[in-house]
């Protein structure tokens, strides 16, 4: 009798399904649809008439789902494919009012059940971004199958476009954003900012989020152009690469990435690279309104000095390059904060110290987001660098 008991309970999983017979879908991009779409899309959730307060903001979803057997499983691989040269990704587009009504079209039109578990990579068109992300986010958010640490993009590009850029040495697009993106993070060029980043910082009342803002670069190249910023879930702004350095060192993010470079009178150009950042940012009240110090502390290195004066070995010459060094990083910040505050979006995250620290203030003057945005706006901040240019490289004699 135990021997029977024992068997029944080494059946298999009733409700299984095989992992080849799902429509894994690795990328997602969004962009804004053509003209006139709606006469075109595929009528699966509802009738035209029902539909037609939404026509104007219609979307076009392209998405790459992985082929069975032909992803590459390692430099050069075939991922079991006899054929190397298939493709190892299938690239479906549709339309659709929604989210989710874009997403039951494309379950027309494939066979299998469409799955997320393995969505690693949504790119969003900047005009939709502009309109607001609030619909996606609210996907997103309810859909279970999706992982957290999932990347989330901005794209002046049609995001279409990106679900087929791939250099010659990798074969799946969506591989080659996650990896690009992964190991910027890992190079200190960008700031580890996943999905749950995201919903985290749009959903503080003092802070706004940020994402990678991206670009295709000769064809088969992806360029990290800057940050995109968001205030109350919409795309309100955008900075240049460098100024993605000076939000890392506003931060005190690591590892140190970025280069500069400046002109150090009496010596000429030279290019000082960081290597770790500190940073220590305070908030107070200056005549009634927050008033921001932020200190930045940078170790850093001589990469490069571009003048046909030899050498750079006294310690006066060091002095001069660091004070530049320390000139050109504060303009930075500078700039990067006037733009930031021109478009209400604290990404820096002032607002929650303010709240922290200063809560009879935050209490009084500000009952939801857009008070704070407002006040950011007009804030005042100092902003004290210093740096310390600690290796020269090797030299000649």
């Amino acid at each position: 009798m135990l021997l029977v008991l024992l068997v029944l309970s080494l059946t298999g999983c009733w409700d299984r399904i095989e992992i080849e017979d799902r429509a894994l879908i690795l990328g997602i991009g969004i962009d804004e649809a053509e003209e006139g779409a709606s006469s075109t899309e595929d009528l699966t959730t509802h009738s035209r008439e029902e539909a037609a307060p939404l026509d104007n903001r219609m979307i076009r979803l392209t998405a790459q789902i992985a082929v069975p057997g032909r992803i590459p499983l390692g430099p050069g691989g075939n991922g079991g494919s006899a054929e190397g040269k298939e493709e190892p990704v299938w690239v479906v587009s549709v339309v659709g009012h929604t989210i989710n009504d874009a997403m039951n079209n494309l379950q027309q039109e494939i066979a299998d059940p469409r799955s997320l578990i393995h969505l690693r990579v949504i790119v969003v068109n900047e005009n939709v971004a502009r309109r607001g992300m609030d619909d996606l986010n609210d996907y997103l958010r309810r859909n279970q199958e999706v992982r957290r640490s999932t990347w989330l993009l901005i794209t002046d590009n049609k995001a279409a476009d990106l679900m087929g850029v791939a250099p010659p040495l990798e074969r799946v697009p969506t591989l080659y954003l996650l990896a690009m993106l992964e190991k910027a993070a890992d190079m200190g060029k960008f700031p580890k900012n996943s999905l749950s980043n995201y919903w985290n910082s749009e959903s503080k009342l003092g802070q706004n989020a940020y994402l990678p803002y991206v670009s295709i670069r000769q064809k088969e190249n992806i360029l990290i152009k800057g940050l995109a910023y968001f205030n109350s879930n919409k795309l309100v702004g955008t900075t240049t690469p460098i100024e993605i350095g000076a939000y890392m060192a506003a931060k005190g993010f690591n590892p140190g990435g970025y280069t500069a470079m400046y002109n150090v009178p009496g010596i000429g150009f030279v290019t000082i690279r960081a290597t770790e950042r500190q940073s220590n940012i305070k908030v107070d009240i200056r005549n009634g309104k927050p008033h921001a110090t932020i200190n930045v502390r940078i170790q850093a290195e001589l990469a490069e000095k571009y003048s046909p004066k030899p050498g750079m070995d006294d310690q006066e010459e060091l002095n001069m390059a660091e004070r530049g060094f320390n000139r050109f990083v504060k303009e930075m910040i500078t700039s990067l904060l006037e733009k930031t505050q021109k478009d209400k979006s604290d990404i820096i995250g002032f607002g929650e110290i303010v709240r922290a620290n200063n809560r009879d203030y935050w209490h009084k003057h500000i009952r939801d987001k857009n008070d704070w945005a407002l006040l950011y706006s007009n804030m005042t901040y100092t902003i004290h660098v210093s740096s310390d240019i600690r290796r020269v490289g090797m030299k000649v004699d």
